[in-house]
């Protein structure tokens, strides 16, 4: 990474080694018992220990995300397709690494993770029309509600200004609570993956991103 890791247990001093007040070792042993609470059975991630050189911050980062993955009622695998598109198109190999397995486990098939992995950037006019990428291809692999997720994702991911049509799609599929869930989450994970890649959190950046059918083979070993 291009900064140090935190330390993976709760710090009692200060980088330069003067003693941290009593309440904020008490407030940071706290975040740190939050965070690994949420990680069990795995141990702090790279992701955590980058994040803990703030405290506070790491622990609002582990309440939002924790929340889009364990509260929400728009279903795991419509945010998981989303969060792998998020990866595709910032380059974000440790976010694609991480969830692509969390996609199929949730019942996205290789073959359709595999689109989202190849299926080329959408582009857009200054009003947020989209110029390529306007209709499903022929033999595509996607549903129709995971196109409209995708294009949704690339939407707000490359323009930000997302298309009364595209948004039209989309609400037309979900309720307006599944509608704030998966545009926070598109959001949270482009927040997520700007981190990653900005500070090459977990040394991933020159490395590649895994090919969903030998994420599947590993899956099932």
């Amino acid at each position: 990474m291009r900064i140090n890791y935190a330390p993976s247990t709760p710090p009692t001093t200060n980088p330069d080694g003067t003693p941290l007040p009593e309440a904020e070792q008490k407030a940071t042993a706290e975040v740190y018992e939050r965070v690994a609470a949420r990680r069990k059975p795995r141990p702090l991630i790279p992701l955590d220990l980058a994040l803990l050189h703030s405290p506070p911050i790491a622990n609002g980062y582990n309440a939002l995300l924790g929340a889009i993955r364990t509260q929400a009622v728009m279903p795991q695998d419509v945010l998981e397709l989303s969060v792998c598109r998020v990866a595709i198109l910032n380059g974000a190999v440790y976010e694609w690494n991480a969830h692509a397995p969390l996609a199929l486990k949730a019942g996205v098939t290789a073959a359709q993770l595999q689109e989202v992995k190849s299926l080329p950037i959408s582009t857009f006019t200054p009003e947020g029309k989209i110029i390529n990428n306007v209709e499903k291809p022929v033999g595509s692999s996607l549903t129709d509600f995971q196109w409209d997720v995708v294009i949704f994702t690339d939407a707000m991911t490359k323009n930000i200004k997302v298309d009364d049509a595209i948004f039209a799609a989309i609400k037309s599929r979900f309720s307006e609570r599944e509608v704030v869930e998966l545009t926070v989450c598109i959001g949270a994970y482009n927040m997520v993956s700007r981190f990653l890649v900005t500070l090459d959190v977990g040394e991933n950046n020159d490395k590649s991103m895994k090919d969903p059918v030998n994420i599947e083979s590993e899956l099932k070993k």
